[in-house]
């Protein structure tokens, strides 16, 4: 079978690694893929939204199944479109990626059903939103509506700075994606990630992960889409799984299924575990990034049936195996990022970090050119390594990234400190 995966950034680098060791594969595609994507697979230049070149591209090179990787082609309608031409894939549809694509939507279908997420109100001008701050406690999250390539969210500190927030998002800072937002209380616990497979009806919980959203050490600075994760998290005991599972993942399943979007593919709840449990920060309708890394590097077996389960309705019985070690991954980033950087620097000492053991450098903003490796985007490799505890991964990858050659990047030097605190 001919498999197509779609994107170029980490996660797909991931997800193409470790469909790669399947027997059922002939020939794996990526569109576009990048510079290590192009070691495991074969690249094609091709757009992630270019949904027609997409079609055809399947059609005319035998592609059995597509894995899309990225949220922009999920709630533009790809998976829809593939399946009205007859292309199977894995993925929920446009109405069901509403999970990710209207953050109001989420918050809308948590209050109707009953799932436990911080309080909230939803705005379509600065006016009301400001009216709204002045009786509010604070810190306080303000979020675009859309999606923001996983900078969307900011946590105000202050009135005046909630206020020069809404004025700044309505004022474009996010385009289309902030022509809504979300004004939610600040929840106080600790972030985890928790995904599972869905066909709509059956649930298969996979590993759990934590991640670093902030640039900088001890979770200060700007949001970004990601500097780092881990897995397993240790915040996420079987009690608290069970209570996700119970609370949040299930009855969102129900819900979906009731409005007749039912959601098919993987459900990535970003959570808080606060006192009280657990409680829904948002959902991301794919797998994360650089959480993919960390599962991908964990998962004992092939990703691909499950994946065809997931997309068939046939997921009840199905198992996933996990290392029992743990998987960290240290995001290497251009300096600068989340702010302007510089593209096209040349990377050195690749080759040098992959043979260390149990390291493996997944790419995401990358690209080849001649024989040099170049920078290509803000968050540029995720060094990631494996250990018999997140301490042991944490050496590993950082050994990986010690033996980079790229001045032009920078890491966060903490991943995992959390997980190794305690």
């Amino acid at each position: 079978m001919n498999i197509l995966v779609i994107g170029s950034g980490g996660r797909e680098h991931a997800l193409c690694w470790s469909l790669k060791k399947s027997p059922l594969i002939d020939t794996l595609y990526c569109a576009p893929g990048n510079g290590g994507i192009a070691e495991v697979a074969t690249c094609v230049e091709m757009g992630v939204e270019d949904i027609p070149a997409i079609i055809t591209f399947c059609k005319s090179h035998d592609v059995g199944f597509v894995v899309v990787g990225p949220e922009a082609p999920l709630v533009l309608g790809l998976v829809d479109a593939l399946a009205d031409a007859g292309i199977k894939s894995f993925g929920p549809r446009e109405n069901a990626a509403a999970l990710e694509g209207s953050k109001g939507y989420m918050k809308d279908l948590c209050r109707e059903y009953g799932i436990p997420t911080a309080e909230y109100q939803r705005f379509d001008n600065a006016d009301a939103a400001k009216s709204y701050l002045q009786s509010q406690k604070m810190p306080i999250v303000i979020k675009a509506d859309g999606l923001a390539a996983g900078k969307g969210v900011i946590i105000a500190m202050s009135l005046s700075e909630a206020v020069a927030t809404v004025d700044e998002i309505f004022g474009g800072m996010f385009g289309n994606a902030g022509a809504e937002i979300v004004i939610e209380e600040f929840l106080t616990g600790e972030e985890a990630s928790f995904f599972v497979l869905t066909d709509g009806t059956s649930i298969l919980p996979m590993a759990t992960a934590q991640d670093h959203k902030a640039a900088g050490d001890g979770d200060t600075g700007p949001n970004t889409g990601g500097m780092g994760a881990y897995s397993p998290a240790p915040i996420m005991t079987e009690d608290m799984i069970t209570r996700t599972l119970d609370e949040i993942i299930s009855p969102t399943v129900k819900a979906m299924k009731n409005r007749g979007a039912p959601f098919t593919g993987i459900l990535y709840a970003g959570l808080m575990i606060t006192e009280a449990g657990p409680k829904l920060i948002e959902y991301n309708v794919r797998f994360g990034d650089p959480e993919c890394q960390v599962l991908c590097a964990r998962l004992d077996g092939d990703l691909l049936p499950a994946l065809m389960a997931t997309a068939d309705g046939s997921l009840d019985g199905v198992n996933l195996t996990w290392k029992p070690e743990a998987a960290l991954t240290v995001v290497m980033a251009a300096a600068g990022y989340p702010g302007p950087y510089e593209k096209n620097t040349v990377i050195g000492g690749l080759e040098e970090a992959s043979k260390i053991e149990d390291v493996v450098v997944f790419h995401a903003g990358t690209k080849k050119e001649g024989e040099d490796i170049l920078a290509n985007g803000g968050r540029v490799l995720g060094v990631t390594g494996l250990g018999k505890s997140v301490k042991q991964a944490q050496e590993k990858a950082y050994s990986g990234v010690k033996a980079l050659k790229w001045p032009e990047g920078f890491c966060r030097s903490d991943i995992g400190w959390r997980a190794v605190e305690r």
